[in-house]
């Protein structure tokens, strides 16, 4: 699909269709008025179909009233004040070009004079793009009868001359977000019979190649026992599937610049372990992965848009199974970074596999370290599906997080890190035990990771309700990428 911006007379634009946008209360947009000026065919039109300009309400029409364009779509974009729309109206009104972009091959759609708040030209186009970009996106690769593919070939900006830049620039980066928002939802939706640890290193190695700025190195297990990662490998003992510690490199910016640190969870299928899970809904523990597929997908767009940055990714990916072999409650295991770890529940693997892939991560000497986990049902409980539970040792960088997920609309709340909830890891054989017990256990995972992280700034977004959807929508959301893009790009 391409989407190119152009400045050009909306109604002598050539396309399958022209969409041009109508405020609530009748409020015609720049082109509307210049058409209804020749006719007054539009509001004779809204006058007859009751079509009040309700956000994400559209008409099309079947008679041509003087447009170029075969189909002329009225779309409903909400109360407006001088052609400004809110963001929320506008997100609506675009949540319609799908449907669209099912039945014609070139849509043109017209932005003259239509601002939106808070977002300028880029903004928009960008906005514009993401939108259509996942919402086309399905996953159907296990299925038999293939959907039909949209019709939609090119989506056309409709701008003046001095925003066709903006919009273009903003349209890219919309395209390379929704690529690693696709990804990261792909990567999330497949089996764990498909998606293993190996999976994932094929698909990092894949993703850099042709890439020069771009490296990628896997570590083995038999490299992850030399480096002392007891932590890590009690995790993936259980399993017939080895473990990878996955490490790309994005070298955009100034040699001598430190880099931006990501470490993802990637527990490719999470049975709980010996502290075996309840069956019902366990198929969902697919999902336990979404954490690496955030980063995956991240890193992906890093790579479409090449911003002058410095990145390090670290994915952590193991298969956590019960067997003859797998760790059990009450196991003291040592970490990468020389603490020991009394193990009193299995299922809180997460942390062990992270734990030492934050020791390992330091070794790049990053600026920040942000790590990304469906960490705990905890944090379900607390935020539910809309936003992220964010920790970090560091007030800046968790402001810098907080700006990106609500300037990306992705949102996250920041939780408590207090010395108070660490006495909760106390162990009487151990340096820490891997839980806390029942109260606060979202913020007793943090403080765990906390741990392994105090010389840098660090910081943790437990991702467990927003990474997928259950019920008759289930499937990988792809969230947090456009957080951490937001993040790292600006």
């Amino acid at each position: 699909m391409q989407i190119q911006a152009k400045s050009s007379d909306a109604l002598k634009h050539k396309a399958d269709a022209l969409v041009i946008g109508i405020f609530e209360g009748k409020q015609l947009s720049e082109t509307a008025a210049s058409l209804d000026a020749e006719s007054g065919a539009i509001s004779k039109i809204l006058s007859q179909e009751k079509f009040t300009g309700q956000a994400g309400a559209s008409l099309t029409l079947l008679q041509n009233i003087g447009q170029s364009a075969t189909r002329l779509v009225l779309l409903g974009l909400g109360k407006a004040t001088a052609g400004e729309v809110s963001q929320q109206n506008f997100k609506t009104a675009l949540g319609k070009l799908p449907a669209l972009a099912k039945q014609y091959r070139h849509i043109a759609l017209d932005l003259n004079g239509i601002t939106v708040s808070d977002n300028d030209a880029k903004a928009s186009a960008k906005l514009v793009a993401k939108t259509l970009a996942t919402s086309l996106w399905q996953f159907s690769a296990f299925k038999t009868d293939k959907p039909q593919k949209p019709a939609l070939q090119k989506l056309t900006l409709l701008c003046d001359k001095k925003s066709v830049a903006p919009f273009n620039t903003g349209s890219k980066e919309g395209i390379a977000l929704a690529s690693g928002i696709n990804l990261a939802r792909e990567l999330g939706n497949l089996p764990g019979n498909v998606c293993t640890p190996t999976y994932l290193s094929k698909q990092a190695r894949a993703m850099v190649r042709g890439h020069s700025e771009a490296t990628v190195k896997v570590l083995s297990e038999k490299q992850m026992q030399d480096l002392g990662m007891g932590a890590f490998l009690s995790v993936s003992v259980g399993s017939d599937e080895p473990g990878q510690m996955i490490i790309l490199e994005y070298r955009g910016g100034a040699k001598n610049k430190a880099p931006l640190a990501l470490v993802g969870k990637g527990v490719t299928f999470d049975t709980g372990g010996i502290s075996l899970k309840p069956g019902a809904g366990m198929d969902e523990m697919k999902f336990d992965m979404c954490g690496a597929a955030s980063v995956l997908g991240t890193f992906q767009s890093i790579l479409d848009i090449k911003p002058k940055i410095n990145v390090v990714a670290v994915i952590a990916a193991a298969e956590n199974m019960p067997s003859g072999n797998a760790t059990k409650p009450g196991d003291i295991v040592t970490t990468m970074s020389g603490q020991t770890v009394e193990i009193l529940n299995t299922d809180a693997e997460g942390r062990l596999v992270l734990c030492d892939a934050l020791t390992y991560v330091q070794r790049y000497k990053p600026s920040a370290i942000v790590d990304v986990a469906t960490l705990t049902g905890a944090c379900v409980v607390a935020l539910g599906s809309h936003a992220h539970g964010l920790y970090s040792n560091d007030e800046a960088l968790a402001e810098k997080l907080l700006a990106a997920g609500k300037a990306a609309d992705d949102k996250a709340w920041h939780m408590p890190l207090w010395d108070e909830y660490q006495k909760q890891l106390d162990s009487n054989f151990a340096d820490m035990a891997n839980i806390g017990g029942r109260e606060a256990g979202s913020v007793t995972a943090a403080c765990y990771l906390s741990r392994f992280v105090k010389d840098c700034k660090w910081a943790h977004l437990d991702i467990a309700g927003t990474a997928w959807k259950s019920g008759g929508a289930k499937g990988a959301t792809g969230r947090p990428v456009s957080l951490l893009l937001e993040y790292l790009t600006s």
